[in-house]
């Protein structure tokens, strides 16, 4: 039954503040203004800018690692830092990058670039076209935003020239999907006029461009109805395995797989469901549901492998890779050369396996892995003559400074660290704990709790909670300076005298992916509500140990996290002291009109069929906002060119709780940055600090 104070799915909607759904007009954009000045004028009187400056070192420090992708004979990077802002795209060497002081080719300089054209371009990322046999990299296709959203321009480079292709491809801003299809060609899915986006805001249409050809003349080459998510058209360039592959993306977990045969597409046959690899003669595919194939039934979550040609031309012969148990998922694989590599959680610890093909898939364990860290291992480049083997190894934790290291699966040892990240944060006396609270329907949920070795249990320790709960995203130890010089270097003294900590808590509730698509797929939907029970169970769990109370316990969230957050605010206001939440989902009534909410509805439910509303409006905060409620201080935060979720969700709750009477509640809009909040270091070390700032002042009892 419908309550009587929430829109039905059939009526119009009661939105009195719907007018700030114009994001750049000039009264929605006045208010904006006029909201931020007091937000800026309440931090002003915190700490709020000495602890930006604090996270800005940590952000332009030049001793972070550089990451880099390998790419023919050398490594690519891209590097913000205060003297480059908004950045370089620069390689290096092998021998250089081990070197104690790397040298680097700058390629391109966005701060230089962004001044000679007028746009504050932010970067996106490459794409090389693989060269002959013999023959350098050359070509890149460039990927640079105006504005920090979604929609970026792509602009063909030439890294010898280091400048962009004369009369090359330039692709305008858009929401696109682009690959090479041959030296002179692209695959281009993009805004080509009407008919040409989904209802998701993507490419609904893949088309072949070819080198001198305008945009409007580009051949048509696949296409999805436009209810659907987005098309996708890629060129597999592995010498001896060129192929091309379409996918129809359905929506966020169901796809249909293409593969070209001469003038058609085939579909593979498989599940909508089942996720799709094809890695040159290789098959694989992990299904999200179980699934009953030949009369076998493969668990959700585990990892299939066939001969592709066998599999197209009708043999389900498979080998089950891997099986998952009650408490070890797989996150992600990657294949060298010989090998496979399997980025596998066993309780939120990561574990790496290592199967052989050529040897009956044989499975051997990559390293003793540290508990309670985070470690991925994958491949540095399957494609090259000496180090088709060799793999990169990311090893971090909350304490424990990222690190670097290579190695080659030939038997011959262990990886060699190649660069390590230094200390960043004082660390003394801090430690890592894993607990598990018990959810309403007696599910365990584990959680990462850090704070003093020596921690009072006593209730009166200021504690930030941190979730997100959605898109099977899984929530792993790192180590990061920003919470490290943001939370829990933070100090005071209570009205009793006793020193005060700063504890960061991370919860990895349902919804996510740390046990697997099922783990997910729990909290789906109608079944949205356990993410916010498990959360809600984390906190409870917190206060009943004794870590906090209700008046020093907040949390924070971002985007999905910004949606739990908001249900934190609305149905459970008891539990916090105080809410950060950023770039969010709250108005779940009109979401899928909003920016690229239509591709959601998988995650959430259809708002606009009545009997999914029905469940739907009981995880909308935006509807869930009620007057005489004591709710908790309140920071809401977004971005103008957010073109992913959009700002106009957290400008209308934070404009709603206000006329309801809500009191303390703040609000701010950067007005660039897209759905990261942030378009250079600055802007991210002033966005985190404005966060940690208001709940440090709420959590001790400063705030206004």
């Amino acid at each position: 039954m419908t309550s009587p104070n929430l829109d039905t799915a059939t009526s119009a909607p009661e939105d009195e503040f719907l007018w700030l759904e114009d994001i750049y007009g000039e009264k929605q954009l006045d208010w904006v203004r006029s909201e931020n000045a007091v937000t800026e004028k309440l931090l002003a009187r915190t700490g709020f800018e000495q602890t930006e400056e604090r996270l800005l070192e940590v952000l332009d420090s030049t001793d972070r690692i550089p990451m880099v992708a390998k790419r023919g004979e050398h490594y690519y990077n891209f590097w913000r830092d205060a003297r480059h802002p908004k950045g370089l795209w620069r390689r290096t060497t092998w021998q250089s990058y081990t070197a104690a002081d790397t040298e680097w080719e700058v390629l391109l300089d966005l701060d230089e670039l962004s001044a000679a054209e007028g746009t504050e371009w932010v970067w996106g990322g490459s794409m090389f076209l693989r060269p002959a046999d013999g023959v350098s990299y050359r070509r890149a296709l460039v990927a640079l935003s105006p504005d920090g959203g979604d929609a970026a321009r792509y602009r063909e480079f030439d890294v010898v020239e280091r400048a962009f292709v004369s009369g090359g491809f330039d692709i305008p801003a858009a929401k696109s999907r682009i690959s090479w299809a041959g030296e002179d060609s692209l695959y281009v899915g993009t805004d080509f006029g009407p008919g040409s986006m989904t209802t998701s805001s993507y490419p609904r249409t893949s088309r072949i461009l070819r080198r001198g050809q305008e945009l409007k003349d580009a051949e048509p080459f696949f296409e999805v109805p436009e209810e659907h998510m987005m098309a996708v058209v890629q060129r597999d360039q592995t010498p001896g395995f060129e192929r091309d592959l379409a996918v129809d993306i359905i929506d966020f977990y169901n796809t249909r797989t293409f593969l070209r045969e001469g003038s058609d597409w085939v579909q593979l046959d498989v599940p909508l469901d089942v996720n799709v690899d094809v890695h040159r003669q290789w098959l694989l595919l992990r299904p999200r549901t179980d699934w009953e194939l030949d009369g076998v039934t493969h668990p959700a979550g585990s990892l299939l492998a066939a001969s592709l040609a066998d599999f197209t031309a009708g043999n389900r012969s498979v080998h089950r890779l891997f099986t998952p148990d009650a408490s070890t998922s797989l996150q992600s694989w990657s294949w060298t050369r010989d090998r496979l590599l399997l980025n596998l959680l066993r309780d939120v610890s990561s574990e790496i396996l290592v199967l052989t093909p050529e040897d009956g898939w044989r499975s051997d364990i990559l390293d003793a892995c540290p508990p309670l860290h985070s470690v991925d291992a994958y491949a540095v480049d399957d494609e090259d003559e000496a180090a088709g083997n060799d793999y990169w190894l990311v090893s971090t934790g909350f304490l424990t400074p990222s690190t670097l290291s290579r190695g080659t699966l030939d038997g011959t040892g262990r990886a060699g660290t190649v660069k390590t990240t230094p200390a960043l944060f004082e660390t003394g006396g801090l430690t890592v704990e894993q607990h598990f609270a018990v959810s309403a329907d007696g599910t365990r949920i584990p959680y990462f709790q850090v704070g003093p070795q020596d921690l009072v249990l006593d209730g009166g320790n200021p504690t930030l909670l941190n979730g997100y709960g959605g898109f099977e995203a899984s929530l792993t130890p790192a180590y990061s300076a920003v919470v490290g010089r943001g939370w829990l270097e933070r100090r005071t003294t209570d009205a009793a005298g006793v020193e005060r900590h700063g504890v960061y808590v991370l919860a990895n509730i349902r919804g996510g992916g740390e046990y697997g698509p099922e783990w997910h797929r729990a909290a789906l939907q109608e079944n949205r509500h356990r993410a916010y029970e498990d959360f809600a169970a984390v906190a409870e769990d917190l206060v009943a140990r004794g870590v906090t109370s209700r008046d020093h316990l907040g949390c924070t969230g971002r985007s999905n996290g910004g949606l739990l957050v908001g249900n934190m605010l609305t149905t459970y206001p008891h539990l916090f002291g105080a809410v950060s939440c950023g770039v969010p989902l709250l108005d779940m009534r009109r979401y899928t009109k909003l920016s690229a909410g239509y591709s959601w509805i998988a995650e959430y439910g259809d708002p606009d069929d009545p009997e999914q509303w029905e469940f739907v409006q009981t995880f909308s905060p935006y509807h869930l906002i009620k007057e005489d409620v004591s709710y908790p201080p309140t920071l809401i935060w977004t971005a103008t060119s957010d073109d992913r979720v959009g700002p106009v969700q957290a400008r209308k709750m934070a404009a709603r709780m206000k006329a309801l009477g809500a009191d303390k509640v703040w609000f701010h809009e950067a007005l660039e940055g897209g759905h990261a909040g942030a378009a250079d270091n600055r802007q991210s070390a002033r966005m985190h600090a404005m966060s940690y700032e208001f709940l440090w002042e709420a959590l001790t009892g400063r705030l206004a």
